[in-house]
Formats: C-alpha cells, sequence, structure tokens
C-alpha cells in the first residue's frame, strides 16, 4: 500500500517527529509489557500443569474412595448419609490486575469453622473409606478454585499477550517506517528548496553584481565623453 505523500513543511517535518518519537517509546513500552506478560504468562502454565496433574489424581483418589465406601454400604444406606450436609461452602469471585489484565481470585469460606461438619452424617452406620472419600475431597477443594483460576488467567493473558503482539508488530512494521519515510521525504524535499532558494540568491547577486558593474562603466564614459 502506497504511503500518502506529506506537505514538505517545518510544521509537518516537527509534527511528525513528535509522532515518530511517541511511537518509537510506545513500541518499546509495549515489548516491555509483551515480554512480563509472556514470562508471567509462563510461570502460570507451569503452575497450572502441576495443579491438573494433583486435582486429576486428587479426583482419582475420592472416586476410589467412594467406590470402596459404595462397596461396604448399601445404596440406601450411602444416599441417606450424603442427603443432608451439614457444612456449606461459600465461594467470592474477585479479580486483579496483572499488566492489565484482570484475572480472577477466588475465595471461600466454610458456614461454620468446625472441621468435622464436613461429615453429614454419624459414623455408626458408614465406612472409614465414606470418611476418606469426604475427607480427600474437602483437602482437594483448595486446589480445584486455584487450578479454575490459574486456567482463566491463562486463557486472559494468552488473549492480551496477542493483542499487544499485533500492536508491537503494527507499531514496527506499519507506523514506524511510514512516519520514517515522511521524514526523509520532507527532509530532501526541504533539502531541495533550500538548494533551489540559494542558487537563486546566487543568480540574483549576480545579476545585481552585473548591473551594478555596467552602469559603473556607463558612468565612466559618460564621465570620460564630457
Amino acid at each position: 500500500m502506497a504511503t500518502t505523500l506529506p506537505n514538505p513543511t517545518r510544521m509537518e517535518l516537527t509534527r511528525l517527529k513528535r509522532k515518530l518519537t511517541t511511537a518509537l517509546r510506545g513500541h518499546k513500552l509495549l515489548k516491555d509489557k509483551r515480554d512480563e506478560l509472556m514470562r508471567q504468562f509462563l510461570d502460570l502454565v507451569r503452575e497450572n500443569k502441576a495443579l491438573r496433574e494433583r486435582v486429576e489424581a486428587g479426583l482419582a483418589q475420592c472416586n476410589q474412595n467412594f467406590v470402596l465406601a459404595r462397596a461396604g454400604m448399601s445404596d440406601e444406606e450411602l444416599n441417606t448419609a450424603m442427603m443432608a450436609p451439614k457444612q456449606e461452602v461459600l465461594l467470592e469471585a474477585d479479580s486483579r490486575n496483572v499488566m492489565s489484565v484482570d484475572v480472577p481470585v477466588f475465595r471461600y469460606k466454610t458456614r461454620t469453622s468446625d472441621p468435622a461438619d464436613i461429615y453429614a452424617y454419624g459414623f455408626a452406620f458408614t465406612s472409614a473409606d465414606l470418611d476418606d472419600a469426604v475427607q480427600s475431597l474437602a483437602d482437594l477443594l483448595p486446589d480445584i478454585l486455584r487450578l479454575a483460576e490459574v486456567e482463566k488467567s491463562c486463557q486472559l493473558m494468552a488473549a492480551e499477550i496477542e493483542k499487544t503482539r499485533r500492536r508491537v508488530n503494527a507499531l514496527e512494521h506499519v507506523m514506524i517506517p511510514e512516519t520514517q519515510q515522511q521524514i526523509r521525504y520532507i527532509t530532501m524535499k526541504l533539502d531541495e528548496n533550500e538548494r533551489s532558494t540559494q542558487t537563486r540568491l546566487m543568480k540574483v547577486k549576480d545579476m545585481m553584481l552585473e548591473q551594478t558593474h555596467h552602469y559603473r562603466e556607463k558612468n565612466e564614459e559618460k564621465y570620460a565623453a564630457g
């Protein structure tokens, strides 16, 4: 796409130089932002991998404990035990700003502070495997919430990295080169105009000197004839 040629004036040259300075500064800031986003994104990806492996292993263990509990209890006993939970989890969703990206922050609290309230049943007619299953699931809750935080943060930061990358490329490959080209064009035109003006001034000066010389010669001839 052809660049529109600017008006070759000193005022336009000054404006373009200011524009170039701003673009170069913005380019550096955006590159720094992109690099820092990438660093934090990679840290989150590593954390996400570790959390996912831990949560999947924990859920597998929970499932195994529930299978063992079901094997030692009738369906009616199991359903009755889990029918009326005593504990309640209250989730609070907030956000924090990371390099202009609002990433989620999840906090939770339980309705009561008694750790035994996770068991919604008496221990007389239930198995220890059910206790283990409930306890392992309760222990896994912080990791599950943190995994949700990290995965959503990775998605948001990946989108911001892509947006920042496009802006960096637009400055680096379009705006800055075009502005530099326009500055070179105006500078060249102004230099040409200055040289042309100097040439005209020299010609005018030569013409004036020549006219002065002829005037003196005529006066000298006139005085000599008189």
